[in-house]
């Protein structure tokens, strides 16, 4: 039920009205826009004490946080890396706040820890991850991570002394990092925040124990228009792979082997290319998994010596199931098909013939976690909606698989229910949607709808413990597979993509249309919630059709689509979302922006808006806006909550607690909503 409190605070509305392609669009809000104004943090301040009002006094907190912390607070292994005998990985154990970097050496039980994050940064929000290992596993490169940003800075581990390194690359985005053959230094890109967005892209030769200042440029792109740049190791680290991707639609793709074992300049090996192109090397071969002449994807092989595309041969073709992702370990192509809204494993050999598949689940998905190829281990996570994460090694040599790191989640599949079937959108197409809910608890017309569609993101099975806890309090959990991902290849990406994006959001309407006219949800028992993409999803279904959602929960979105591309480095997702500075994309994006759909004295649902200060990917200006013109708008009596604290960002590595907390909170506000007494 909806609490009684206190009206939200007056936000002050200061019109900036402007005429785009003959249009004329006002914005109340502007001045939210400023993060670091005073007048901006001190309405913040109000806004955090209103949504902690509401919050503070949910009833069961307490039993919904017990609950919450025996799914979280529990052994996890994560980013296994074998070089050598050695297995590097990420583990935080009960208790623990991060994960610590630790090292295994084959045949041993015994984990022997590396970096700590209390070695690396002040407090428990410092979080580290691995970058690389050089190919003698002597030496180990690892990311420092304060709060949710983005950005961070890099260390290095001398293995052997158990020793870290004077030098560092300093708070930035690395674009790539290889350690040199002979381990005396590294071969980098690396861009500062303040530098992100220039043009210029290089690479430098740094030698450890040196003045970074003395680094040497061995790649420069020069002042090219917006791209993406990796690098990469080739050929068994005697060369280096430089990757640069247009940002046009379709992007073109640039690719530059660099032999480091003689003095030669990089070599052009593939220009231009069209379409997606994502190489990896596979001993002195060039493996491409790419969309060109392949709209589901093929891989081919391209020889460096003589890479003209008539040259190019086909290792893995196109077929009626979209290729999602490719590994190569040893002579082993590990390839990953959705089918289904599932995903599974083929291999094949050099030759392209198929070997054989890895054990996945029925209707789970299956991740591949990026491996050396020269190694002989591919380690990759599996996981279902009934089935909590766990991490299994395919030894390359026998064949042979076994799970390597196995969930201690305490959870048990056999007491819930999964149902796979299709509903009809608005337009007839067939929409997938999986329905889970728990045995044997009268779910009483309460439901929750997710979803995501866009980018071409494929929503396949996995274990939430979001949604564990909604099912186990009685709720039907409900995921619709978009137009807009790609559960069904190009065409469904196309399909919900830039100019055709509110077929995206009619599919989500209709999902929910579909779940009351079949009684799967009651009418004011139904909520829904997403993050990113999926929170501008949500966003848009509630402002279009409020009166179908009784709550929505809305994560690190996108709200205002005539001014996102303005901020950070947005500008990059043109060509998802389309641009409101185009003639042609400005009336689509208009139509059904999340915050100019906002109307007065219409009746909204109860919606907590999360973000914080750290997010550049989706900036908080959106949920800042947002939330004053729909505190100012909505004639219902339901709260419009701002969940915005400094350190939050995109990035998921928030402390253990910090994560109780917050799912404390938003699932609490979920179930008083919808009338579930925890």
């Amino acid at each position: 039920m909806t609490l009684t409190f206190a009206p939200p605070p007056e936000t002050p509305v200061e019109p900036v009205t402007e005429v785009l392609h003959g249009v004329s669009v006002t914005d109340p809000y502007r001045w939210l826009e400023d993060q670091n104004s005073p007048r901006t943090r001190k309405w913040l301040e109000a806004q955090t004490a209103y949504a902690r009002s509401y919050l503070d006094v949910l009833r069961g907190k307490d039993r919904l946080r017990k609950r919450i912390s025996e799914l979280l607070d529990t052994e996890v292994i994560s980013e296994p890396w074998k070089v050598g005998d050695r297995y590097f990985f990420a583990k935080r154990s009960r208790g623990e706040e991060q994960p610590t970097l630790m090292m295994r050496e084959a045949g041993s039980a015994f984990d022997l820890p590396l970096v700590s994050p209390t070695e690396t940064g002040d407090g428990t929000r410092t979080a580290i991850g691995i970058l690389g290992i050089s190919h003698d596993g002597k030496l180990l490169a690892y990311s420092v991570r304060q709060g949710g940003v983005d950005a961070y800075s890099v260390g290095f581990l001398d293995v052997e002394q158990r020793r870290i390194m004077t030098d560092r690359l300093p708070y930035g985005y690395c674009l790539g990092l290889v350690f040199c053959p002979n381990g005396e230094g590294i071969y980098y890109s690396h861009v500062t925040p303040e530098t992100a967005c220039w043009k210029r892209r290089s690479v430098r030769l740094h030698k450890f124990g040196t003045n970074p200042e003395c680094d040497i440029e061995v790649f420069s792109m020069g002042k090219k228009q917006r791209f993406h740049f990796r690098l990469t190791s080739a050929v068994h680290g005697r060369s280096l792979g430089y990757v640069v991707v247009s940002s046009d639609d379709p992007p073109r793709t640039d690719v530059y082997l660099h032999d480091l074992t003689e003095n030669r300049s990089p070599q052009l090996i593939v220009e231009g290319v069209e379409g997606c192109f994502l190489p990896m090397f596979m001993g002195n071969q060039l493996l491409v998994l790419t969309d060109r002449k392949a709209p589901n994807f093929r891989v081919i092989a391209i020889d460096p010596a003589k890479p003209e595309e008539n040259n190019w041969s086909e290792l893995v073709p196109e077929c009626g199931r979209q290729i999602h992702d490719c590994a190569v370990v040893g002579d082993s192509v590990f390839v990953v098909y959705v089918e289904k809204c599932s995903t599974r494993v083929e291999i094949y050999d050099r030759a392209g013939q198929r070997r054989g598949a890895l054990p996945c689940p029925d209707m789970g998905t299956v991740r591949l976690i990026p491996c050396q190829p020269e190694s002989d281990k591919l380690f990759y996570q599996v996981t279902s909606y009934a089935r909590p994460p766990e991490i299994w090694a395919y030894h390359e040599p026998t064949g042979t698989a076994e799970a390597w790191a196995k969930s201690q989640v305490p959870f048990d599949p056999s007491s819930f229910e999964v149902r796979h079937t299709v509903y009809p959108s608005k337009d007839g197409t067939e929409i997938p949607i999986s329905l889970m809910w728990k045995k044997g608890i009268r779910l009483a017309g309460a439901a929750f709808l997710t979803g995501y569609g866009g980018f071409g993101v494929s929503i396949t099975p996995q274990f939430a413990v979001y949604a564990t806890i909604l099912m186990e309090h009685g709720l039907l959990f409900a995921v619709a597979n978009l137009r807009g991902g790609a559960e069904f290849g190009h065409e469904w990406h196309l399909a919900g993509k830039r100019h055709n994006r509110q077929n995206a959001i009619d599919d989500f309407i209709s999902a929910a249309e579909w779940l009351l006219a079949n009684k799967h949800a009651a009418c004011g028992k139904l909520a829904i919630g997403g993050g990113s993409n999926a929170g501008l999803l949500v966003a848009a279904a509630m402002t279009q059709r409020p009166d179908l959602f009784r709550a929505v929960l809305c994560q690190g979105p996108l709200l205002d689509m005539l001014r996102y591309h303005k901020f950070d480095m947005a500008d990059l997702w043109i060509s998802e979302f389309g641009s409101a500075d185009v003639s042609e994309d400005f009336p689509y994006l208009n139509a059904y922006s999340p915050y100019h759909r906002v109307k007065s004295e219409t009746a909204y649902p109860a919606v907590m808006l999360i973000s914080g200060d750290c997010d550049s990917r989706c900036n908080p200006m959106h949920s800042r806006k947002m939330a004053a013109r729909l505190q100012a708008e909505s004639s219902s009596p339901h709260p419009i909550l701002l969940d915005y604290r400094p350190n939050w960002g995109h990035a998921a590595v928030q402390p253990l607690t910090s994560r109780i907390d917050a799912l404390t909170d938003r699932l609490a506000f979920l179930l008083n909503e919808v009338g579930i007494r925890n």
